[in-house]
């Protein structure tokens, strides 16, 4: 074992992770979720029927359209385009093909190679590192001599959800980068020896969410960021956020510290997000259940993964409300869980967590507006077998109104997913192996867990169902059953050019152990490694109760003999892609795809993804990038106009020690030398811009 594995007691996941997938990483990341009790323990099960022509996706419905891109450079989406007569989307019959980012795919890169691996023509420099100062008044970066004072005024760690948006009449030359820092790992951060309290102090300080100002000379060079600039902002531990909707004030959110039930310290465990039509950015909270200590032994704790054992970081030991047993802070983990929404052009604006959007582990949030003008929001709760979800704003879309747009997430209705298959249960073999009609596709419904202001859900308030929205799910059903359990529902993205909506399911490796559920038309491989990634399209608009849907890959890399699908593309001309994470879409409609597992698990880096989604060459998958040892690929911004790339690296190294570190991104010297004798550097997590030079 690891002197890593020995501090942070990775004792549940080692020898168990797959590929290059770190036990240090299960731990601190999402407190060793895969080694404990799966957390949805409820009936619900996948409603198998043999197909009728009324359940294919054959016969789903169209999609409404409606509206424009609103910010510039971001990944803000409206309303999608129509599809086009002839069958195709208007994307594939006029886009996918004219990106003007073109490359020629690289090969997987072995998982002990610590390096940035790029295709031919095209290089790759940091926009900006973890430790790098952000305000006039920070101090440089000193790896041997951190404080809490200097990381609070310095850029964060584990960067993962980004986004680029242009600040406005700046002729492209200034722009504002959003990221979350999403945990720490100590132990390759700090040296040993470092006192613990503080050490402690600096971990939560490089938590939380940053906003930080670039600039470049034009539209064809790099970006740097702009140290002191008015728009730089730290979101920290002590950063006080807006509750909105119909909880804030709710005897289940009120604390000794707030009696109010409206106002909340930190935002921790942040993952993927979105941003929104009128320029905010969404920040969803994933893994909140371990930072906190708990009784445990109620329904809620162990719905939602909340156990009375010590942390990896010990934060209760400095401030009482990480223990929920202290009197007072029973509710303190009920204020996280939540979407938070920021923005991003006002330094002085107070965050909003978003009740209405129910609470549970989220990846992230991502808005499209639907031809009626409301907005939804597709979210997925990011642990094996539980749920997609949908939320429809009450108000409207108003263009150019931003003070109205700004409260639409505060009200509206939530909607867990249930996905029915066309196929036969005897088709569905577990093995990954298409049904016999060719395709993994059906129906689904969308199940209501709030309408009109009122709970859907039988002996729970509105309250009730939002605080514990996982328990409230699991009581959700219509003459089919329940919602569907998912394998580890992740990004969730609508396309702007043709409506779809994309599911990123990672992976689910206790999916047919037993007691667990089997495959399923949705999920149909067992013990499923790999992962996959649903299409849905909507019938009628975002706004329908119903919708149809199908699988667009399942991934693995066939070379290997894995059993894969690529909505019919040829598997011997695809890329090897395993556990799809990050999602993204360039100008012209092509799905860019990030990476947390490595290709198949077995020992590449993990890496960028490019995938054509209509036409004849709709499946096929072409590896844009690779990053270095032990990192995770986050945040994927795809500037293809620009023929620019950006990415977050996430946890290089972490399988090291700072004294005896896995990696020397991204400050390498030479190609990847190790530092001379006295001389320090250590892995840095990063935003990274990728460009033809």
């Amino acid at each position: 074992m690891s002197e890593t594995a020995r501090k942070f007691n990775l004792l549940p996941m080692l020898g168990h992770t797959k590929g290059k997938r770190s036990p240090v990483t299960c731990a601190l990341k999402c407190d060793n979720a895969c080694a404990g009790e799966t957390c949805n323990t409820s009936s619900n099960s996948y409603f198998r029927d043999v197909a009728s022509a009324t359940m294919s996706r054959r016969a789903a419905l169209g999609l409404g359209a409606a509206g424009a891109l609103a910010v510039a450079l971001g990944s803000a989406v409206t309303s999608a385009e129509p599809a086009s007569a002839a069958g195709l989307s208007k994307a594939a019959k006029e886009g996918f093909g004219k990106s003007k980012l073109k490359f020629t795919a690289i090969k997987p890169v072995d998982a002990a190679v610590d390096a940035v691996t790029v295709p031919d023509g095209f290089t790759w420099q940091p926009v900006i590192r973890w430790g790098d100062p952000l305000f006039s008044d920070s101090p440089d970066f000193d790896i041997n001599k951190q404080t809490a004072a200097a990381q609070a005024r310095q850029f964060g760690y584990n960067n993962d959800y980004t986004d680029i948006l242009e600040i406005p009449n700046t002729k492209g030359r200034r722009a504002v980068l959003f990221t979350n820092h999403e945990y720490t790992n100590e132990n390759i951060m700090v040296p040993a020896g470092y006192d613990a309290k503080e050490t402690r102090a600096i971990g939560r300080a490089a938590h939380g969410l940053a906003v930080v100002e670039l600039e470049r000379k034009n539209t064809t060079k790099p970006w740097s960021y702009v140290k002191g600039a008015p728009l730089n902002r730290r979101f920290l531990d002590d950063t006080t956020y807006e509750l909105t909707g119909p909880v804030a004030g709710s005897a289940l959110v009120k604390t000794v510290a707030d009696p109010s039930g409206k106002a909340i310290k930190g935002t921790f465990g942040n993952c993927s997000g979105g941003t929104t039509p009128w320029g905010t950015i969404l920040s969803g909270e994933e893994n909140f259940n371990g930072y906190f200590v708990a009784g445990g032994t109620s329904a809620s704790d162990k719905r939602y993964g909340l156990t009375a054992n010590a942390t990896s970081r010990k934060w209760e030991l400095d401030d009482p409300r990480f223990d929920t047993r202290n009197a007072g802070y029973e509710n303190e983990a009920n204020r996280f869980g939540w979407i938070v929404e920021v923005d991003p052009f006002d330094p002085t604006s107070t965050p909003k967590k978003h009740s209405a959007m129910g609470r549970f582990k989220h990846e992230g949030a991502n808005v499209i507006v639907a031809k009626s003008g409301h907005v939804v929001a597709y979210m997925g709760d990011d642990e094996r077998f539980d749920y997609l979800y949908k939320f429809v704003s009450k108000g409207k879309y108003i263009e150019g109104d931003r003070k109205n747009n700004m409260g639409l997430l505060s009200e509206g209705n939530l909607f867990v997913a249930q996905f029915t298959g066309n196929s036969p249960a005897a088709e569905i073999t577990g093995t990954g192996a298409v049904p016999s009609d060719g395709a993994f596709d059906g129906i689904g419904e969308w199940l209501p867990l709030v309408v009109d202001g009122k709970s859907a859900i039988a002996g729970m308030s509105v309250e009730e169902v939002l605080v514990h929205t996982r328990i409230a799910a699991d009581k959700a059903a219509n003459a089919k059953g329940g919602p569907t359990k998912m394998d580890r529902c992740e990004d969730v993205q609508p396309s702007l050019h043709t409506g779809k909506v994309y599911v990123v399911c990672t992976n689910n490796s206790d999916r047919g152990k037993a007691g667990k559920e089997g495959a399923t038309e949705v999920n149909p491989r067992t013990q499923n490694r790999d992962g996959h990634i649903v299409e849905i399209t909507e019938t009628g608009d975002q706004t329908s109760t119903s919708f149809g849907w199908n699988l667009l890959m399942v991934c693995g890399d066939p070379a290997q003999g894995d059993v894969t699908y690529f909505s019919g593309y040829p598997v011997d001309k695809v890329s090897p892609i395993s556990c799809p994470d990050n999602v993204a879409f360039d100008s012209v409609g092509n799905l860019w795809i990030s990476t947390d597992g490595a290709p198949s698990g077995i020992g590449y880096n993990d890496g960028l993804f490019k995938v054509t989604l209509d036409g004849a060459e709709r499946g096929k998958v072409e590896q844009f990038l690779a990053v270095p040892r032990d990192a995770e690929t986050c945040g994927p911004i795809i500037h293809d106009e620009e023929r620019t790339v950006f990415v977050a690296v996430q946890h290089p190294g972490e399988e090291g020690t700072f004294e005896a570190p896995h990696s020397y991104f991204p400050d390498y010297v030479g190609a990847g030398a190790k530092p001379a004798a006295g001389q320090v550097r250590a892995p840095r997590p990063a935003v990274i811009q990728v460009f033809r030079g």
